[in-house]
């Protein structure tokens, strides 16, 4: 009994000490609020930033290919290629967006949906990927605000209409669709991140993008972004169908983040594009 007792004895200390540890070792990977805000504040500007010249690429390519009265749906009447001219566009500014000094710092993730992905993965710190959704849903409201200003009433009419997501056959097929195209876009950046092909990802991610636009858009309207369909949505007042663009695209994503994971060993960084020479938060390199 004297025994029994000594060792509940010493291993009542030894569990605390333990515990104590083990909580002082989160709080040394995990910073509070303040401390990540202090150290990344720059990344989380440049992922509003990145979002928002996004956001005014796709109005000024809205107007350009959807206005009525613009040149260009004039001289291309046909929808099908209005769609692909659009496809182009946009997944030229994707990559130039990738690939730009703030996107190499960033990881430009503009989207809600890959940051949570990678928070799933682990290579996020949860307070960073905070300041990151929060940064990316203020960039997208600011991007479609500020290209009202500089487009006015043509951007306002429908088309384009702030460039809205909205369901094009059904909410059901729109959900399908989002968690698909959302799925397999966050899929190939893993996969291709994690490889020796790794400077390509930005090239592959532009790519579906402009193939998604191009053939996809008309099935869902092809958000994958709820930050980039939220800026839209409150600008012109439409919330159609808000809740697919919440819930489709985090999903999509996630589940392709859970099977990466599960068929592939491979340790990767929260970044598209991990430029040797560019500094990062994830690595802290």
């Amino acid at each position: 009994m004297n025994g029994a007792e000594n060792n509940a004895t010493v291993s009542t200390p030894d569990l605390a000490s333990t515990a104590q540890s083990a909580s002082a070792a989160r709080r040394a990977v995990e910073p509070d609020a303040w401390a990540a805000f202090s150290a990344h504040w720059p990344e989380y500007l440049m992922e509003a930033g990145l979002l928002g010249a996004f956001m005014v690429s796709a109005c000024i390519f809205g107007v350009l290919f959807r206005f009525p009265q613009s040149p260009v749906v004039r001289a291309v009447p046909s929808e099908f290629l209005q769609h692909l001219l659009g496809g182009i566009a946009m997944g030229l500014t994707a990559l130039s967006i990738f690939y730009s000094p703030w996107g190499k710092q960033s990881g430009a993730h503009i989207n809600p949906s890959v940051t949570l992905a990678f928070l799933r993965l682990g290579r996020i710190k949860s307070y960073d990927a905070l300041f990151y959704i929060g940064a990316q849903f203020a960039g997208g409201v600011a991007g479609v605000l500020i290209a009202w200003a500089l487009l006015g009433g043509r951007l306002a009419q429908d088309p384009p209409r702030f460039v809205v997501t909205a369901p094009g056959m059904g909410a059901g097929s729109a959900f399908a669709a989002e968690i698909a195209i959302s799925a397999v876009l966050m899929f190939v950046v893993l996969s291709v991140s994690s490889s020796r092909f790794s400077s390509y990802t930005g090239v592959c991610a532009g790519a579906l993008v402009a193939i998604y636009i191009a053939l996809e858009a008309p099935l869902s309207g092809m958000s994958m972004n709820p930050a980039r369909t939220l800026g839209s949505a409150l600008v012109a007042g439409d919330a159609t169908g808000l809740w697919i663009y919440f819930t489709a695209p985090p999903l999509g994503m996630f589940l392709a983040a859970t099977v990466h994971r599960r068929i592939s060993s491979a340790v990767g960084c929260a970044k598209l594009y991990h430029a040797p020479d560019v500094h990062c938060i994830f690595c802290q390199e």
